[in-house]
């Protein structure tokens, strides 16, 4: 009986539609679970938005620490549909948050058979402190460098006789948006750890290029929080500058 493998048979003894079956009972189960973790959110109505919505007043616990005057924001809607679908979008959100470490794990489980030991060690490393960046920047978000956006741009004006008048849509289309940025930007030092494993980069390039760095962050916290605020611009440009430094750290030397 000769050795050589079917065409169509990769690892395993599976077959390429193997895969392909074993890969759509993965997205099945992906979907079903984030659509009842969505679901339950859907159902915390209250609670959900009074979570998501708290950045708007003075008792968010960030002012309070600051010592903030106090000062709240009113929202309004204009859309007779617009409530719902924020509400179903905004559950779908929360929803994919809370599965999401399900569906690393189980993308994860699905690739790693093809992987040998040493790979699927660096990947283990690479995928946790990847989705442990994303969400400490997604917190960092809602904690601090949002509920400072909000506080400014609510409560700025040109004038006293124009009134600001904010919509739910733009609240809640401005913090998803900061969110998936923070989350995305805190990747940095895992990418940086990747690129040096790979010979892109190592400590000496990356030191020589630090200057550049910072005029770089300065821009992109800018872009984030789009206010004339220096203290708000200097709070988001620091955890990224930090995480700068933390990538010089990481990578090997060069």
């Amino acid at each position: 009986m000769s050795d050589t493998a079917h065409p169509e048979q990769t690892g395993e003894g599976l077959t390429f539609w193997d895969h392909l079956d074993e890969l759509r009972s993965v997205i099945i189960r992906i979907l079903v679970i984030t659509v009842l973790a969505a679901i339950v959110a859907f159902c915390l109505k209250d609670e959900l938005f009074a979570i998501v919505l708290a950045p708007r007043t003075s008792d968010f616990i960030t002012y309070r620490l600051m010592g903030v005057e106090p000062f709240s924001i009113h929202l309004m809607n204009t859309g007779l549909t617009e409530q719902f679908m924020i509400h179903m979008k905004t559950s779908f959100y929360v929803g994919m948050l809370v599965a999401s470490p399900y569906i690393i794990y189980q993308l994860f489980r699905f690739v790693s058979p093809a992987l040998y030991d040493n790979e699927r060690k660096y990947a283990t490393a690479l995928v946790a402190s990847g989705y442990l960046m994303f969400m400490l920047g997604t917190a960092l978000n809602y904690l601090l460098i949002f509920p400072l956006t909000v506080r400014f741009l609510g409560t700025y004006q040109v004038s006293p006789d124009v009134a600001n008048m904010l919509t739910l849509q733009s609240y809640m289309d401005t913090l998803i948006m900061m969110s998936l940025v923070m989350g995305i930007v805190f990747e940095l030092p895992v990418v940086s750890w990747l690129l040096g494993k790979m010979g892109l980069v190592n400590r000496r390039i990356m030191r020589t290029w630090r200057k550049h760095a910072v005029v770089a962050i300065l821009i992109v916290s800018a872009i984030i929080t789009p206010t004339t605020d220096a203290f708000t611009l200097f709070v988001v440009a620091l955890p990224i500058w930090l995480l700068y430094e933390l990538s010089i750290l990481i990578v090997k030397s060069g």
